[in-house]
């Protein structure tokens, strides 16, 4: 609602358009005190105990000025270390996937891709124990680990049970193809 369209609470402690005055009529002011000028930024805002406009809603705002830092997003090492050791934990995770893109394109395909898998596995216990793991903080701490956790864990499977020679079977899966397949 604008302002234009609300009445004053207390029509003595109303100023000008757009501004309450404090100490006038609203119970709240003290003898001999000079009456303050409290500026209302837009419809959604009221002053504070101390006299600031403040948001009263939990609306995100119409412009994000900003974006916030994931949690947990800080620097792995402090500032003065060289780049590579604060971002240690991302590079950690990608050069493992790298070495595992590596021995899948020199055709150790099981090999590479279980390694691929125990590197998103690696990222997701990495991002639950370190508090500050630098750029793997991607969203929030559970979503990072849920995310990095399925896709590491079915990576992982995908590998141990492709043919030929699956060092994991799963019965049902391949009841499940032949119904599939058969009909």
């Amino acid at each position: 609602m604008p302002a234009e369209d609300r009445a004053p609470a207390d029509a003595a402690a109303a100023g000008p358009e757009g501004t309450a005055r404090r100490g006038a009529g609203d119970g709240r002011g003290e003898p001999g005190r000079r009456d303050e000028e409290i500026t209302v930024r837009d419809a959604v805002s009221a002053p504070d105990a101390e006299g600031r406009p403040r948001r009263t809603t939990r609306r995100f705002p119409l412009f994000t000025k900003d974006t916030a830092r994931p949690e947990g997003g800080g620097r792995a090492a402090p500032r003065d270390a060289p780049a590579p050791a604060r971002q240690w934990p991302i590079l950690a995770v990608t050069g493992l996937v790298g070495v595992g893109l590596l021995l899948t394109a020199l055709d150790a395909f099981r090999a590479g891709t279980l390694l691929i898998g125990v590197a998103l596995l690696g990222g997701a216990v990495l991002r639950w124990l370190l508090p500050d793991v630098g750029m793997l903080a991607v969203r929030s701490r559970f979503t990072d680990i849920a995310t990095y956790g399925v896709l590491g864990l079915v990576i992982a499977l995908l590998a141990l049970m492709v043919q030929p020679n699956p060092l994991l079977e799963i019965p049902f899966l391949k009841d499940t193809l032949h119904f599939t397949v058969s009909s």
